[in-house]
């Protein structure tokens, strides 16, 4: 399970999900970060990612955290970079999808 670090709470503009395959629950937000574009998966063409998918429980360091597309049954997560500077996306199926109130 990866919760946000408390300080980034309350979150208002985000939620949490269940990754399907291994049963791990995420909490996400959107990222104050401004716009970050990457190619999408299959048609190439910029995606944003407006979210962050909180990856690390760690209470020493808040940087455990992810860019990432969330939907209501699909999460677009960028995990890595490769050799050439280009984004690692990863597609998860996700459920229990819960957004928060505003």
């Amino acid at each position: 399970m990866s919760y946000a670090p408390s300080s980034v709470y309350p979150i208002i503009d985000g939620g949490l999900f269940i990754e399907r395959e291994y049963g791990h629950l995420f909490e996400y937000d959107k990222h104050g970060e401004g716009l970050v574009l990457h190619p999408d998966l299959a048609t190439g063409r910029n995606t944003e990612y407006p979210h962050r998918v909180w990856v690390s429980d760690s209470p020493i360091n808040d940087s455990g955290w992810r860019y990432a597309l969330v939907k209501k049954t699909v999460a677009y997560v960028v995990v890595d970079e490769d050799d050439t500077g280009r984004a690692v996306i990863e597609k998860w199926q996700i459920k229990g999808h819960r957004v928060y109130g505003k």
